[in-house]
């Protein structure tokens, strides 16, 4: 049963912050910590008390409020083993398949390397929901600062196997930039162009394209789409592996 109230709000202009609450116990958690002003603003507006700090990878445009928002509100700070000496004021470390809680609501970590070398996820089952930080992104996906491709496919395809209707909160909005690239690399895709036209006009009217779900992501997002014929011919790797397929999508990304 879905417990959890989610307020999403930008920060530093193109990161999303998000506040998870469970009103029966007015348990708060925020996914990142971008800038302590602006979190600790979005609290004010919605009234909710922080008690934890879900962290998806050290990077400093998700840490950098993490000190000053702990000082202020004497939360709890939770994020992935693997990058522990890289995140400061880090207080419980957690691996694949562990929990995480707020309040009566419980996630799933699960270990997305391949942006950063120990990037992790949640998933809030109950609640129909995932934190993806920069590993996917709507019709995207992040750069591969310190893994492979191997690496990052892999990482995908665990959020790709989540159930489609699953809400996928990612930490940037870099949608309509996305759907430009992704139209070089499968230019028929229907169910893409329409995405495209929809985040075309949100972007001119100031909307968020976010959250996304995985089922939308699996039918516009090259980057998941590497077993689709279309994107196979269209860089010339029929039957090529998937990873290796994903790889060249990247690169042309990197170059776009």
């Amino acid at each position: 049963m879905a417990r959890l109230e989610i307020y999403q709000f930008p920060m530093r202009g193109d990161n999303y912050g998000v506040l998870l609450h469970d009103a029966e116990t007015g348990a708060t958690a925020a996914i990142d910590a971008p800038d302590a002003d602006e979190l600790l603003a979005a609290l004010r507006k919605t009234g909710w008390t922080l008690n934890d700090i879900l962290i998806t990878h050290h990077h400093f445009d998700h840490t950098a409020g993490i000190e000053a928002v702990k000082r202020k509100t004497g939360c709890t700070v939770t994020g992935p083993a693997s990058e522990a000496g890289l995140i400061r004021g880090l207080d419980v470390e957690v691996k694949e398949g562990e929990t995480v809680e707020v309040g009566g609501a419980k996630g799933t970590v699960i270990e997305t390397p391949g942006h950063t070398r120990g990037h992790v996820s949640y998933f809030f089952p109950d609640d129909g929901a995932a934190f993806v930080g920069d590993t996917m992104f709507s019709v995207g996906c992040g750069k591969l600062l310190e893994g492979d491709a191997p690496t990052m496919w892999s990482s995908l395809s665990k959020l790709a196997a989540l159930p489609p209707e699953t809400s996928v909160y990612c930490g940037h909005e870099y949608t309509n930039a996305n759907c430009r690239f992704a139209l070089t690399i499968e230019p028929e895709n229907e169910a893409l162009r329409a995405r495209a036209t929809e985040v075309a006009t949100n972007a001119k009217n100031g909307v968020p394209s976010l959250p996304t779900t995985i089922g939308q992501e699996l039918a516009t997002n090259p980057f998941l789409r590497a077993a689709s014929p279309a994107i196979q011919k269209q860089l010339g790797m029929e039957g090529r592996p998937h990873e290796e397929i994903f790889g060249e999508v990247r690169r042309r990304k990197d170059a776009f």
